[in-house]
């Protein structure tokens, strides 16, 4: 099978490497020189990022980096979410994956912003529609800092201007990215019963930080809620934890209980690259996937590591 890459290597695991072809449903890309992003170059907030300081990655980020950090794997499409680019340069984004795209062969779909709060949210979309490749929307609702902080209005999952934009979606056939800690899960769950004509995906696995007993109850709860609704599905990505090391063995359990609540059907593997790489390398990432899934039958296996995304933002495989 063709792959992104000329060549690649198996990977020591009960599944061979090159028998679970990847579609990498959650990277980003950057040049800094020819785009603004405030949170990389003039905003850093390295005491607040969730996964803590992160200087390492404030240069570029672009496909040669990518393709580098993947290359000893079958590789077969990605999908691009958008880098939290300035906000006035969401169609310059936009435009310029679709150049990397016609250099590289990838990203394979583009998940784009919008601002759903905005009055001309409707332009936004129907701009960002006309590109070939946008398939989604991520818009991040305004979220309470803590579990038990004041849950904010503006801006928020409870704010009917930002749902009538939201709603929007349904009218471009575009999907909705949710990124929301997990004290906002349920309410996500209940946004998603609001509009089941919208195609959903919930990104880094609902973000289970708190890794107790009583976190990963709430955690489980909160996937529960929102695998009842059969258009949502959800990305394994992003098992880091602030202040901690890369743990092979809890990230398997988590990546098994969420299959287990979703099922590998509506399960997509993600790499969350370069973000993620403040805790692991593209390597012990896929290495921990093909550990997770060893018990699954292939099919199964094969939906998680590439099918779910494939069918989800319409990507035609590399072939």
């Amino acid at each position: 099978m063709h792959t992104l890459h000329d060549k690649h290597t198996s990977a020591a695991g009960p599944w061979a490497a090159d028998a679970l072809p990847i579609i990498d449903a959650h990277h980003h890309l950057w040049a800094l020189a020819s785009g603004h992003y405030p949170w990389l170059q003039d905003e850093y907030i390295g005491d607040q990022f969730f996964l803590g300081p992160y200087r390492s990655f404030c240069v570029d980020f672009q496909a040669p980096d990518y393709l580098q950090r993947s290359r000893r794997h079958p590789l077969v499409g990605t999908v691009h979410i958008e880098a939290e680019r300035d906000r006035a340069e969401a169609l310059a984004e936009t435009e310029w994956l679709h150049q990397v795209h016609a250099q590289y062969g990838f990203p394979n779909a583009v998940v784009a912003y919008a601002d759903f709060g905005a009055a001309d949210i409707d332009d936004q979309l129907r701009r960002q529609a006309a590109f070939a490749l946008v398939r989604g929307i991520r818009c991040k609702p305004t979220t309470a800092a803590r579990p038990d902080a004041p849950r904010p209005q503006a801006g928020s999952m409870g704010d009917p201007r930002w749902l009538d934009g939201l709603q929007q979606l349904e009218r471009y056939g575009l999907s909705w990215d949710v990124r929301v800690p997990v004290w906002h899960l349920e309410e996500a769950a209940a946004v998603a019963g609001e509009f089941p004509g919208i195609a959903i995906v919930v990104n880094h696995t609902g973000l289970p930080w708190d890794r107790s007993a009583d976190g990963l109850g709430k955690w489980r709860r909160g996937l529960e809620r929102l695998a009842a609704h059969p258009h949502v599905c959800l990305k394994l990505s992003e098992f880091g934890v602030r202040d901690a090391d890369w743990n092979p063995s809890e990230v398997r359990q988590i990546i098994r209980q969420a299959i287990a609540i979703f099922g590998a059907s509506r399960c997509m593997f993600g790499s969350n690259f370069p973000v993620s790489s403040l805790k692991v390398d593209y390597d012990l990432l896929v290495a921990t996937f093909t550990e997770a899934l060893s018990d699954l039958p292939r099919e199964q296996a094969e939906a998680v590591m590439a099918g779910t995304a494939a069918r989800f933002y319409r990507i035609e495989p590399a072939s």
